[in-house]
């Protein structure tokens, strides 16, 4: 009932604000030029305990888009295109390979994906109305890599959603910004006939250095499963060479019973920081700690896992090298030996190319 209530409330206020404007000035505006951007990742994968003894498929990877052992591999090409009028602007966003792929996990089985596909409307300058598809407000790193100064993602964006399909409000209130959406459930492009989930977001920009960011998502995920997440992301910059970033997240889950009732709820949660160094503009180096905790086994870890991964940036114009390492600690035998013998830690190496256009 509330979901309803929220949904017709909200298409209420885009009818109402949308009404508000003089069509004829916006049927008179000058369409800009189209812009299209994008890019092209590829890397080389290798974990040192080089399971390949153990079975297909057995990578010692748990996050997303890095699935892979002693190969070179593409990551994704991108082309997204950008074009407005007057107070509309429409958003077209493509991907290709497996990253892509990995992202629209949903979708058909096929490498090629519309990443992100949304029409907005600016009622004013202070109300942006905005439906289709977009990345998800949940969470610090991004699916494309050049928006990431890490490679390799965390535990965090891997098991949180990846994007949104729905129609939502971003409203701005001086350095206070607000966003309320409903949505199909996490990363469904389609959903006929499922109930939907509603997003929000709170942040507060205290300065041009300092940036806060409160975040939810929460619904019917599957017609048995409840899910309510909440998240938070802080961003500042201490000096021109020197940020920090942190992200906290807890999502809880509950499922219905085989006599339709919800039981308990049980979650997981996770926390990392950032810390950013930049000596020049051509090279800098990113450290980042994670602590996951799925005890409750609610994904199936059964435990915890803390994961150290360090990143350089060697830029040249448009490209960017990152050479990484990666350890990995679990509370639990999580990850495999060549042999084939469980153990609670790995360790990996990795070197990505990044071009952006």
């Amino acid at each position: 009932m509330l979901q309803k209530f929220f949904a017709t409330s909200l298409a209420l206020v885009c009818f109402i604000g949308a009404y508000s404007q003089d069509s004829a000035v916006a049927a008179t505006e000058e369409p800009t030029k189209p812009v299209i951007s994008g890019s092209v990742d590829v890397y080389y994968r290798y974990n040192f305990a080089n399971p390949k003894n153990v079975g297909d498929g057995v990578f010692n990877n748990y996050t997303s888009f890095t699935n892979s052992q002693n190969s070179f591999e593409l990551g994704m090409a991108s082309v997204r295109f950008d074009h407005s009028i007057g107070k509309v602007s429409v958003v077209a966003d493509l991907g290709f390979g497996k990253r892509a792929e990995d992202f629209s996990y949903n979708d058909e089985n096929t490498m090629l994906a519309l990443k992100q596909a949304y029409v907005s409307y600016q009622v004013s300058d202070k109300l942006k109305l905005t439906a289709g598809s977009f990345a998800t407000h949940v969470g610090y790193e991004l699916v494309d890599p050049y928006l990431n100064r890490n490679y390799s993602m965390s535990y965090m964006f891997s098991f949180g959603p990846f994007f949104h399909t729905g129609v939502k409000a971003d409203i701005s209130a001086g350095k206070s910004g607000f966003m309320v959406g409903i949505f199909n459930p996490n990363d469904l492009k389609s959903a006929s006939f499922q109930q939907k989930m509603i997003g929000a977001q709170y942040s507060y920009a205290a300065s041009d250095n300092w940036k806060f960011f409160l975040n939810y998502i929460g619904g019917k995920l599957t017609e048995s499963t409840n899910l309510q997440q909440i998240d938070a992301v802080l961003t500042g910059v201490i000096t021109d060479k020197f940020s920090i970033g942190y992200n906290g997240t807890v999502q809880s889950q509950k499922a219905k019973d085989s006599l339709g009732k919800y039981g308990g709820s049980d979650s997981w949660w996770g926390s990392a920081l950032y810390f950013n160094v930049d000596p020049s503009d051509k090279f800098g180096l990113t450290l980042r700690g994670e602590y996951f905790n799925d005890k409750k086994s609610v994904l199936g870890f059964d435990g915890n896992i803390f994961a150290t991964t360090l990143s350089a940036n060697l830029k040249a114009g448009p490209l960017v090298f990152i050479p990484e390492l990666r350890m990995e600690n679990a509370s639990t035998e999580l990850f495999a030996k060549e042999s084939g013998e469980g153990t609670k830690s790995t360790f990996t190496a990795l070197l990505a190319a990044v071009y952006r256009f």
